[in-house]
C-alpha cells in the first residue's frame, strides 16, 4: 500500500511540475511581451529554459534536502534519456532532418559541457559554487551564440505565445504565481516520493534519479518531440533536445551548485561517460547526411535498453 501511495504522489508531483512549468512560461512570456521585450529574446530565454524547469526544480529541491544523488542522477539520466529514448522514439516515427548549425556547433558543445560537468564533479566529488559560476558563464556564452544564430535567421522555439492573442495582466501574473507554486510543490512532492521509493525498494537514490525521476522530468521534451513528429514537424526535435541538454547542465546544475554545493558520487563517473557517449553517438549518426533516420533511431533505442539493463544489474 505504501508503494502505491508513493507512486501516486510521484505522479502528482510530475503533473504539477509539467503543468506548472507550462503556465509559468506562458505567463512570463506574456509579461515580457507586454514590456516590449522582442519575441526573439523571449523564445531564446524564457521558452528555451521552460522545458528544463522541471529538472531545475527537482534538482534544487533534492540538493537542499541532501539527496544529491537525485540532483546529478536527474540531469545525467534526463540527458541520456532525451537522446537515446526520446530521439530514438521520434526518429522511429519519422526520419528527422538536422540543421547544419546543430551538427557543427550545438552537438559538439553538448559533448563539451557534458565532459566539463564530469571533470568538475569527479576531481573533488562535488560540484561547488565556483563550478556553478563556471557553468553559468558557459550558459551566458551559449545564450549569446543563440542570439547571434537567431538574428541570422534561425528558428524560434515552437511555444512562443502569439502576439495576436491578448491576455489581461492579472491573468499573466496569476499564471506566473500559480505556475511557480505548482513547480515548487511538485518538485517537493516528487523528491520526497522518489526518496521514499528508494528506501522501500532498497534502491539507491542514484538509480531512482537516473530512471524514474529522469523520465518524469523529461516528459515535456517527450511530449514536444513526439507531437512534432506526428505533425510532420520533427525537424525541430534534435535542436530542441540538444538545447534542452545544454540547459540541463549549465542552467540546472549551475543554479543548483550556486544555491548549495552538490555532491558528485564516484559511481556517477560511468553514467557521465554514457552521457558523453550518447551525444557522440548522435553526432556520428547525423554528421554525414544531416538526418536521423529510422535505423539510427533503432540503434539509439537498443543502446538505451542496454544502459537500462546495466543499471538494473
Amino acid at each position: 500500500m505504501a508503494v502505491v501511495i508513493q507512486l501516486a504522489l510521484l505522479a502528482v508531483g510530475f503533473v504539477l511540475l509539467v503543468k506548472g512549468a507550462d503556465w509559468f512560461v506562458e505567463g512570463a512570456s506574456r509579461v515580457a511581451e507586454k514590456f516590449g521585450i522582442p519575441q526573439l529574446v523571449i523564445g531564446l530565454t524564457i521558452v528555451a529554459m521552460g522545458t528544463s524547469l522541471p529538472e531545475a526544480a527537482v534538482s534544487v529541491s533534492a540538493a537542499l534536502k541532501g539527496s544529491a544523488e537525485i540532483t546529478i542522477g536527474n540531469i545525467v539520466g534526463s540527458n541520456i534519456m532525451n537522446v537515446l529514448l526520446i530521439l530514438g522514439i521520434t526518429s522511429a516515427i519519422t526520419p528527422i532532418a538536422v540543421q547544419a548549425s546543430t551538427v557543427k556547433y550545438e552537438i559538439p558543445f553538448v559533448i563539451l559541457v557534458s565532459a566539463i560537468l564530469m571533470v568538475l564533479g569527479y576531481t573533488d566529488n562535488v560540484v561547488g559554487r565556483v563550478d556553478g559560476v563556471v557553468l553559468w558563464a558557459l550558459m551566458l556564452c551559449y545564450l549569446g551564440y543563440l542570439l547571434v544564430m537567431a538574428k541570422k535567421g534561425g528558428s524560434l522555439p515552437e511555444d512562443v505565445p502569439e502576439a495576436d492573442k491578448p491576455m489581461p495582466v492579472w491573468k499573466m501574473l496569476l499564471l506566473i504565481v500559480v505556475g511557480g507554486v505548482m513547480i515548487v510543490v511538485g518538485s517537493d512532492v516528487a523528491v520526497d516520493a522518489a526518496t521514499e521509493l528508494a528506501r522501500i525498494f532498497g534502491m539507491s537514490e542514484r538509480l531512482i534519479g537516473l530512471t524514474i525521476v529522469a523520465f518524469g522530468t523529461s516528459l515535456p521534451e517527450l511530449v514536444t518531440s513526439a507531437t512534432a513528429a506526428v505533425k510532420g514537424k520533427a525537424d525541430i526535435a534534435v535542436g530542441n533536445i540538444v538545447g534542452s541538454n545544454i540547459f540541463n547542465i549549465l542552467f540546472v546544475v549551475g543554479t543548483s551548485a550556486l544555491i548549495t554545493p552538490v555532491a558528485y558520487a564516484a559511481n556517477f563517473f560511468a553514467d557521465s561517460i554514457v552521457c558523453i557517449a550518447t551525444a557522440i553517438l548522435l553526432w556520428v549518426l547525423v554528421a554525414r547526411k544531416k538526418r536521423l533516420g529510422r535505423a539510427g533511431g533503432a540503434v539509439m533505442l537498443v543502446c538505451y535498453a542496454g544502459y537500462f539493463i546495466y543499471l538494473m544489474r
